[in-house]
């Protein structure tokens, strides 16, 4: 039991360590050591480039951390920008065209390469992250994040040794950015973490003072005295990496100095040069702490980016809410002109929304009414709509030709010369056939009419019809959205609105801000 202030009484800490941002397996490697084994890259990278599942989110350290703790509460104090913007893409970039510039094997720096790509990492942080904390039920995520200069411009002279404005330093701002955005999509995650986070924009200090060894990189400084003064002549070789030229005495350095925490030790003089007016300045721990701690009580400090990106960004507006009717009138007006059907050209996406569509629409033409899907069977369902594709060359041609094939009810496919669902990649351009993928594949973007696939869609107009009837017919309030009005009295199918219905409901894929 550790006191952390007499105010605030005992207080349990329980430590954990470890790379936040790898495998389990790996976390307490340093990470050369462990990317030197080929195989842990390979693994590593295919994490990075393929989709996430649960299975390869539950291998990350972070994700078991979270889901082993069930925190009601996560204040994230990492400096996430930093950890992955210093592994310096730039560098590994060099080592990687200078290899193919020399024609040498290419694979280990082809593989570092992909290994330093600061948008993967990112990304795969934050959706372990999101997975971790909706499996462990966490109720709060406050983020301290930082603006990557400490508050300073493109002009910041505070750099290591790169050049001024440094590029590893202004991709550590670059990330802190996306990854502000990544935490603003967080937050409007229905199911989530309410999700805030405070950006400190100045040095933060301090940690505590005193006199003692200095330490660079958890490192002793050691001292060395100079030999023989180098004469720099010209067109000589001159290596800045050259141990001959000192003498170690076997002392460390030792001075006055304040810890700063993740920024390092500083001397009296650079804490005064960084802190002073026109400069970084500085903001102490305490100072951010408090506003953590408040926002977490409910309070409102006026410090949390994510709500105020919330209150600058331009949403929905009325007017376009306005146009929208009109928009869609034309819309309509224009098909009976020209005799044709507005469904899906697969140029939004996802494929699975050309294939809900598509769907819809074959049943709207065949059945036109919710009720008249509700009074079928799926048997007779299924019949019926391959009979009129059959004998719809229009409306056949339209639907193949965009990438999205009809899955017949007896498992024939009619198809065009492309599909998007298998998508193809590199190094695979045929797939195996097996039931469970011709499930997958069906799901992801294929027009289905199999008998189980009618089911599905009379299931959906049985609840859609639920959903109205549980609405009281004297409720004429602005409390529900999808009333008997929004629906249509008539109740015909409109294929964008149930397919609108589908993503939010049935897909959870509401927005909800």
């Amino acid at each position: 039991m550790t006191a952390l202030a007499p105010e605030a009484g005992a207080v349990e800490l329980e430590p954990a360590w470890g790379d936040v941002f790898a495998f389990a397996s790996i976390k307490d490697r340093p990470r050369r050591e462990a990317y030197a084994d080929p195989g842990v890259r390979a693994r590593v990278i295919e994490s990075l480039v393929e989709p996430l599942s649960e299975a390869a989110a539950a291998e990350y350290f972070l994700y078991q951390l979270v889901t082993a703790k069930h925190p009601d509460v996560i204040v994230d104090a990492v400096n996430t920008a930093t950890g992955i913007a210093y592994q310096d893409i730039y560098k590994t970039s060099r080592l990687a065209y200078q290899a193919l510039r020399d024609g040498t094997d290419l694979r280990e720096s082809l593989e570092t390469m992909l290994l330093t790509d600061y948008v993967p990492q990112l990304i795969r942080h934050v959706q372990v992250l999101y997975l971790a904390m909706v499996t462990a039920g966490t109720g709060a995520y406050v983020k301290i994040g930082t603006s990557g200069t400490g508050g300073m411009g493109l002009n910041i002279p505070y750099t290591h040794s790169e050049e001024k404005p440094s590029r590893v330093l202004l991709s550590k701002s670059a990330l802190a950015g996306a990854h502000t955005l990544l935490l603003f999509l967080m937050a409007r995650t229905p199911g989530g973490p309410i999700t805030k986070e405070i950006k400190p924009a100045a040095a933060i200090a301090w940690k505590r003072i005193g006199f003692g060894e200095i330490l660079r990189q958890g490192r002793p400084v050691a001292l060395y005295d100079p030999g023989e003064p180098e004469a720099l002549v010209p067109g000589a070789r001159f290596r800045p990496l050259d141990p001959s030229r000192a003498r170690p005495t076997g002392e460390t350095l030792k001075s006055v100095f304040i810890d700063t925490g993740e920024n390092g030790i500083f001397s009296l003089e650079e804490f005064s040069a960084i802190t002073t007016g026109e400069s970084m300045e500085f903001i102490t721990p305490e100072e951010i702490a408090d506003v953590v701690a408040r926002e977490i009580m409910g309070g409102n400090m006026g410090h949390d980016v994510i709500n105020a990106l919330d209150n600058v960004v331009m949403g929905l507006t009325y007017w376009a809410g306005l146009m929208r009717h009109w928009v869609l009138e034309k819309l309509r007006t224009l098909e009976k002109q020209h005799g044709v059907d507005s469904v899906a050209f697969e140029n939004l996406g996802p494929p699975r929304l050309s294939k809900l569509l598509h769907e819809a629409d074959l049943l709207r033409r065949t059945y036109a009414t919710m009720e008249g899907v509700r009074s079928a069977e799926p048997a007779e369902m299924s019949r019926r709509l391959a009979e009129d594709v059959s004998a719809d060359a229009t409306r056949r041609q339209e639907i193949v030709s965009i990438g999205i094939p009809i899955l017949l009810p007896d498992g024939r496919l009619l198809r065009g010369p492309e599909l998007k669902i298998p998508t193809v990649v590199a190094g695979t351009e045929s797939y195996e056939v097996s039931a469970e993928r011709i499930e997958t594949w069906a799901w992801a973007g294929w027009v289905d009419l199999r008998e189980a696939n009618m089911a599905r869609w009379k299931d959906r107009f049985v609840r859609i019809q639920a959903e109205m009837d549980a609405i009281p017919p004297c409720d004429t309030s602005s409390r529900f959205l999808r009333d008997r009005q929004f629906w249509g009295e008539e109740g015909f199918i409109q294929p964008g609105k149930v397919v609108g219905w589908i993503f939010a409901t049935e897909e959870q894929g509401a927005r909800m801000k």
